[in-house]
C-alpha cells in the first residue's frame, strides 16, 4: 500500500512541474517580425506553447522583444544556446531564460521616500 502511494504523491509531483513551461525572452527582434514566424523559428528545437511579440499600446507597432514558451526545458534550453546572436531578418537576435520582473520602479507606482520634491540645482544666495 506504501508503495502505490509513493508511485502516486511521485506521478503528482510530476505532472505539477509539467505544467510549468520555461518562458524564453527573445530581443532585438526585427520589427516586421511576426508571431508565427517567432514560432516557427523555434519549432524546430521542440514544442512551442506560445510565442508573443510584445508591441506598443499607442502604435501597435512592435517593440523588437518578445517571449516564447516551449513544453520542455532540455528543447528550451537547446533553442536558447542554438538561437543567442544567431541572425535573423539582419539582426542578431538575444535569446535567454526569462526571469520573472524585478521590481525596478519602471512604469510608474509608489517610490517611497520625501514627496516634497527636489530643487533644480539652483539655490539661492544668502543676502548680505
Amino acid at each position: 500500500m506504501n508503495g502505490l502511494l509513493l508511485v502516486l504523491n511521485i506521478e503528482t509531483i510530476i505532472n505539477f512541474f509539467k505544467q510549468y513551461k520555461m518562458n524564453i525572452y527573445i530581443g532585438n527582434l526585427p520589427f516586421n517580425l511576426g508571431e508565427e514566424d517567432l514560432k516557427e523559428i523555434f519549432e524546430e528545437y521542440g514544442e512551442v506553447a506560445s510565442a508573443k511579440i510584445i508591441s506598443d499600446k499607442m502604435t501597435g507597432r512592435s517593440k523588437g522583444f518578445g517571449f516564447v514558451e516551449m513544453e520542455d526545458d532540455d528543447s528550451a534550453n537547446n533553442a536558447i544556446k542554438e538561437l543567442n546572436n544567431a541572425e535573423v531578418g539582419g539582426r542578431n537576435i538575444k535569446v535567454n531564460e526569462s526571469k520573472p520582473r524585478e521590481n525596478n520602479f519602471r512604469g510608474g507606482g509608489d517610490r517611497g521616500g520625501d514627496r516634497r520634491g527636489g530643487g533644480g540645482g539652483f539655490q539661492r544666495r544668502p543676502r548680505y
